[in-house]
């Protein structure tokens, strides 16, 4: 049986856990994680069924237009909350990789949006960026 100290590291320090359950923004997180998860399995339904079937293209690609909305929303909303927690907009320790990962998420949601609005790519070539896009 290992001796070993056990070191642990607490999410958050005392002062960053008061205002955490002090500011309305924690709840506003609670919502919006939920309904972006909800509006992402339905584009995500809506983009697999066009992509198998051909059916319903219109609705897929709007999908993904109201899916980054609601992202970019939540992530603004994150950043706030972040600063209010943490006293960084971004990448606070306790967040960093979650963070760095969801630029990458945001980087693809938005090289959707440019596709999207210029048509430099058929429908099919969207569906697919989304695809990539929601697997990231």
């Amino acid at each position: 049986m290992s001796t070993a100290p056990q070191t642990s590291h607490a999410l958050y320090t005392p002062e960053q856990k008061a205002r955490r359950d002090a500011t309305a923004w924690t709840l506003v997180q609670g919502i919006l994680a939920p309904v972006q998860f909800l509006v992402f399995l339905v584009s995500l339904w809506l983009v697999i069924r066009c992509l198998m079937t051909g059916q319903g293209e219109a609705l897929a690609l709007g999908s993904v237009v109201i899916k980054t909305l609601v992202l970019y929303t939540i992530m603004i909303t994150g950043c706030i909350w972040e600063k209010v927690v943490f006293d960084k907009y971004l990448f606070a320790e306790a967040f960093f990789w979650e963070d760095v990962f969801s630029m990458l998420v945001l980087a693809l949601h938005t090289a959707y949006l440019l596709a999207w609005w210029t048509g430099r790519l058929t429908a099919e070539e969207q569906l697919w960026l989304a695809v990539a896009a929601y697997v990231t």
